[in-house]
């Protein structure tokens, strides 16, 4: 077989110890944090160099073997799964932060930088790098290039997109290409960076990132607002928004999220139906606060505000917005989180038409999320596999509703595997057949990470 000639040639190549062949160390790169169930490739390739990248695609294309890219392998759409077995490309050993430039404000990182610690460096510094992903303290930068991850942060600052000015890049055949520049302004020929972060590994596999810095804020502020539901809490949405206040973080938390939060040995006020999270920072982060405080007392429906007095208290009331995935798995055997955008203003539509999935389905559900951007996690829960397809019938739902209030299927966790059925609900046929030209342009055999964003069939060479 062709995969087994490209795994030989692999060997001799880049030595036996970066190239895993045994079953029971491929098994643990044929999972990410999705549920998605892939085939078990027939080799991983622990990648220490950019030379190790462009000699694994280089074996890879010659003999027709299909390649998946994977970094921290903490995706929830199955992005780093291999669907066609082959190989996996593991980048995670590329793990140098290479340059912090304090008088130009650029970190050159590798991908298998953990994001939590490039945030560290570079606060230490007295810098600031923005994405900030739920997962920070284990997800990688190249999987947050590959799925242009947000966060809480995304409200005010945007998501990773908006903080990388170029990159260092594989393509299938073992080309290495540079994109973009180390200014902030820079419009020479096509933003081919911009269209490699978000790609899903189907274009290109990074090995460099520069990215851009900003001074670190002053000063933080951060307060909880509990309301009687979750209307009265997206009427505090926009009222705060209207008020002309950008907190850098706006997060929605509904009744049956609070519910867990709760099991979970959080101290919440029962009366509480809903709950935001609202985090100011910069020179006059105290009085936005303030402003917060007041436009949301305002709001009908706001029961109390509660300000953090301090760093130790603001960390608290983030443990326990980061520990929901965790917290909310315990509520049920199984759990699917769905990541969508609305409107703003259509964040109570899309939650009352959840409730009516929920009530036609019998499918119980939770959602919390980015409100500030209109990011929600519908998180979908059942115990028993016969439950499987009314959950099924339930995301589908939230698709179509979810396009119907003007709406997408993704925010920051990709299509994948687990949305491609639905691409075709928000995007038309000629768009999709366009960016199926331009993957054919990067990779016309097919090889790089198969089987994501648009389905593909089997692969001979496995």
């Amino acid at each position: 077989m062709q995969v087994d000639r490209a795994r030989i040639e692999l060997e001799r190549r880049l030595g036996p110890s970066r190239v895993l062949t045994s079953p029971d160390a491929c098994a643990a790169y044929a999972r990410d944090d999705s549920d998605v169930e892939g085939r078990l490739p027939a080799a991983v390739v622990v990648a220490a160099s950019t030379a190790d990248v462009a000699a694994t695609l280089e074996i890879a294309e010659r003999f027709g073997v299909p390649v998946t890219p994977r970094a921290g392998g903490t995706g929830r759409t199955g992005g780093a799964v291999p669907m066609e077995g082959g190989i996996v490309l593991a980048t995670h050993a590329l793990a140098r932060i290479k340059e912090i430039d304090r008088q130009n404000l650029i970190a050159v990182v590798e991908p298998g930088v953990v994001t939590g610690a490039l945030h560290a460096v570079v606060e230490a510094e007295g810098l600031f790098y923005a994405p900030d992903p739920n997962s920070l303290e284990s997800c990688m930068i190249g999987g947050n290039l590959a799925e242009n991850a947000g966060g809480p942060r995304v409200f005010k600052y945007g998501p990773t997109r908006d903080w990388v000015l170029g990159l260092e890049a594989c393509l299938m055949g073992g080309r290495v290409v540079r994109t973009g520049k180390r200014t902030v302004k820079g419009v020479t020929g096509y933003d081919v960076t911009s269209l490699l972060v978000g790609s899903e590994g189907t274009l290109a596999v990074f090995t460099e990132a520069t990215l851009r810095l900003v001074p670190r804020p002053a000063s933080i502020a951060t307060a909880l607002v509990l309301f009687s539901d979750v209307r009265a809490a997206a009427r505090g949405v926009g009222a705060i928004v209207a008020a002309g206040i950008v907190p850098r973080c706006l997060e929605m938390l509904d009744a049956a999220t609070l519910g867990a939060v709760r099991a979970a040995g959080v101290g919440v006020d029962e009366r509480a139906g809903a709950m935001l999270l609202v985090e100011v920072d910069g020179d006059a982060a105290e009085p936005a606060l303030l402003r917060v405080g007041e436009v949301a007392t305002a709001t009908p429906g706001c029961l109390d505000v509660v300000v953090a007095q301090d760093a130790a208290q603001r960390d608290r009331l983030w443990a326990a917005r980061r520990m929901l995935s965790r917290a909310t798995r315990k509520l049920a055997k199984h759990k699917l989180s769905e990541d969508i955008v609305v409107p703003r203003s259509r964040i109570a539509d899309l939650l009352a038409r959840m409730d009516d999935i929920g009530r036609e389905t019998g499918v119980r559900h939770l959602s919390y999320g980015h409100a500030g951007d209109g990011n929600l996690h519908v998180n979908f829960l059942w115990d028993d596999a016969a439950e499987r397809p009314a959950v099924d019938r339930a995301i589908l739902r939230l698709m179509q509703a979810t396009v119907e209030l003007g709406g997408t299927l993704t925010g920051e966790h990709g299509i994948g595997v687990t949305k491609a059925a639905y691409l075709p609900l928000e995007q038309s046929e000629a768009l999709i057949a366009l960016q199926q030209d331009v993957k054919r342009v990067f990779d016309p055999r097919g090889l790089l990470n198969p089987g994501k964003i648009f389905p593909a069939g089997g692969h001979r060479a496995c």
